[in-house]
């Protein structure tokens, strides 16, 4: 009987450890990215754009122009994020415009800026390329998904 009740107790206390475990672990892996990362806007709730890319004008997300935005909102060799519509802007080459998912193939998080090394990954440090969306370097594989744009008489749109 006292071999039975040793067996037991290992059996309660492996148990309470794998709940501990389990408790802890649930909370760093959540922390490894998601949907929810938070996304940066400007003040008047613009896009947002980093490096050598420019600001949105008011009228982007889809304002009084009826475009995303204006092509003079994107530099050549930059771009600007628009976390409203799930999209970044890229202008790799003079009158050259590209549109990109802004979820990381990696893990799902959104991208947060467009520096002069390409489309930025904050999660995990993934960079993608402004031409392809091809993963330049970390941890992602697959390039960003391409979404269809129209430009029309100085204006972006999505298609």
């Amino acid at each position: 009987m006292t071999e039975k009740r040793s067996l037991d107790h290992l059996s309660r206390r492996r148990a309470l450890t794998g709940v501990a475990g389990v408790g802890i672990a649930l909370p760093v892996l959540a922390a490894c990215g998601g949907e929810d990362e938070p996304t940066a806007t400007d003040p008047a709730g613009g896009p947002t754009s980093g490096g050598e890319a420019s600001g949105g004008s008011s009228e982007g997300a889809g304002g009084a122009g009826g475009g995303l935005a204006a092509t003079t909102d994107i530099e050549v060799g930059g771009g600007a994020i628009y976390p409203d519509e799930k999209v970044v802007l890229t202008q790799p080459s003079e009158g050259e415009f590209k549109a990109f998912s802004i979820e990381c193939t990696h893990q799902g998080c959104a991208v947060s800026e467009v520096s002069e090394d390409g489309i930025v990954c904050p999660c995990h440090n993934s960079i993608f390329s402004i031409s392809d969306g091809s993963p330049r370097s970390g941890p992602a594989t697959a390039p960003l998904e391409e979404r269809t744009i129209s430009v029309e008489g100085g204006q972006i749109t999505l298609a």
